[in-house]
């Protein structure tokens, strides 16, 4: 029976458990003894054996493997361990193939000293911050006043009761949506980590607060977890760190938008106080009421300025002069038309007399009359009718018919 490069059988054949185990077994068994990093989660010593079982639980993960090791190796290497403490032991990875489980076999156990621990935050730190998980320019300010806060702490422990009394004291009316967690131990990042997620995925709440008290530098050690810190990091809401006192600095303090440094830091950082704002409230009513009455009173001194010219004190003044003005325009007005009327009538008078003395009708009044033929043509010379023709006499009051007979 052979298997291809996939893994797959290259038959159609199943393959039975028994073959399975056996080649998960071999596999394993290649992989030789390795250096595993963990945090001890239980240590069993059965009284009278020389075997001891420990569960080495990652720090970053909801995974745990156990370990078997000899008392004497135990006893070497980390005779005062206790669990949740940190270790580093030499192990080789076994497949038991009649249970199915995984397990190390350790000939040397390390434990961690806290001078190891804190070289390897310092790295740590290092990495993440040349990731630009430290970067000043990502961070995000906080909502002036949020709608629910996130609040991700220990169950009643002293933290969640400083963040939630000093915050509804500044703000009674905020809200808290308060997920509780294990703030230490091997189960704590992967509770912190499951609750930032759900809260971030939250759209009613704007800020998530992780709180905790006080504490030793290994009660602190999840707070510098690395997946703790991406997983900060990632958030789309703002998240403030308010972990132990202001002297701790765990490295989710540097990942964090806000760092507060105690959990009351935190509450007066995540909401404003009523009181101070109903002060800064009043105080700005009065400036601007101040503002109003320097304005009016400015204004009302220019008004006087005005109102005590001389073309404001009596405005009639300026009215009445005009319509002096306007009678002595019309008065002139109407002497001028009426001597342009007098000029004209004369003109048009002695112009009537001329054309009177010019009309032919005054001089048939002074005897004259006027002769024409019977087409009209007026006869100036006796030459110009003959013996018989018809004539018409026009006379001042009336006409004459005639007929020349000589």
């Amino acid at each position: 029976m052979s298997a291809d490069e996939s893994g797959r059988s290259s038959s159609d054949e199943p393959w039975p458990v028994r073959v399975v185990s056996q080649k998960v077994g071999a596999w394993i068994a290649r992989l030789g003894w390795v250096w595993v990093d963990g945090q001890v989660a239980q240590i069993s010593r059965r009284p009278g054996a020389s075997t001891v079982f420990l569960t080495l639980r990652d720090p970053s993960a909801d995974l745990s493997l156990t370990v078997t090791t000899n008392r004497d190796v135990l006893d070497a290497g980390a005779p005062e361990l206790r669990e949740g403490a940190r270790v580093v032991l030499h192990a080789k990875p076994e497949f038991y193939a009649a249970r199915g489980t995984l397990s190390l076999r350790a000939d040397e156990i390390r434990q961690v000293g806290l001078g190891e621990l804190l070289a390897r935050l310092e790295k740590l730190k290092k990495l993440l911050a040349a990731e630009g998980l430290f970067d000043r320019a990502r961070k995000r300010r906080l909502p002036f006043l949020p709608g629910r806060i996130g609040l991700i702490t220990g169950r009643a422990s002293a933290a969640e009761r400083d963040v939630l009394t000093n915050a509804q004291r500044r703000w009674p009316a905020v809200e808290f949506r308060t997920v509780n967690v294990a703030v230490q131990g091997p189960g704590a990042v992967p509770q912190i980590v499951d609750a930032l997620k759900v809260l971030d995925a939250d759209p009613a709440v704007d800020v998530i607060v992780i709180a905790r008290g006080g504490g030793g530098i290994e009660d602190l050690l999840p707070f510098s977890d690395e997946a703790l810190c991406r997983a900060v990091f990632a958030c789309r809401t703002p998240v403030v760190s308010a972990i132990g006192h202001e002297t701790d600095a765990p490295l989710v303090d540097y990942v964090a938008d806000v760092r507060a440094s105690t959990p009351t830091d935190a509450a007066k950082r995540i909401v404003p106080d009523l009181a101070e704002e109903l002060r800064l409230i009043r105080q700005a009513r009065q400036r601007v009421e101040r503002a109003v009455r320097n304005l009016v009173d400015r204004e009302a001194h220019r008004l006087d300025g005005l109102r005590s010219r001389p073309v404001l004190a009596r405005p009639q003044v300026m009215v009445e002069q005009r319509a002096a003005d306007v009678t002595a325009l019309r008065q002139r007005a109407g002497r001028t038309l009426h001597h342009r009327l007098g000029a004209a009538q004369d003109e048009l008078r002695h112009t009537l007399a001329r054309l009177r003395a010019l009309s032919p009708a005054a001089t048939l009044e002074r005897g004259y009359a006027i002769v024409q033929r019977a087409d009209g043509h007026v006869v100036r010379s006796a030459g110009e009718v003959s013996r018989g023709d018809a004539l018409r006499v026009r006379l001042a009051e009336g006409a004459l018919a005639a007929t020349v007979d000589g």
